[in-house]
């Protein structure tokens, strides 16, 4: 099992940035694939983008491809976020994951999350 705790959410206007962080504990990141998740109010929780342990296979949701951008650095257990032109519908709690798999066409969450971290985008 791994423990996994998100940060850099936070408030910024429409077309500004942030950069979320999620630091792995407790399992063996250097080879377990990563995804980034979000739930906005009264919606479900929707895929935002995935990467492989070394990095080489990347997936964006069609919503945020060419705004954000997932990247990892094994040395740091840790895997980013960055969040590019963000639009007010960007506004959900982002939370971390560990082993996505893909299944039938999408990707399927793994069982290990973080506790998420907000981000609003204001109008």
């Amino acid at each position: 099992q791994v423990q996994l705790v998100e940060s850099g959410g936070g408030l910024v206007q429409n077309g500004g940035s942030l950069k979320l962080s999620c630091a792995a504990s407790g399992g063996d990141f250097g080879t377990t694939a990563m995804a980034w998740w979000r739930q906005a109010p009264g919606k479900e929780r929707e895929f935002v983008a995935a990467i492989t342990w070394s990095g080489g296979v990347i997936r964006y949701s069609d919503s945020v491809r060419g705004r954000f951008t997932i990247s990892r650095d094994n040395a740091k257990n840790t895997v980013y976020l960055q969040m590019d032109s963000l639009k007010p519908e960007d506004t959900a709690v982002y939370y971390c994951n560990a082993e996505p798999l893909y299944r039938d066409g999408k990707f399927v969450p793994g069982d290990d999350w973080g506790q998420g971290t907000q981000v609003t985008v204001s109008s």
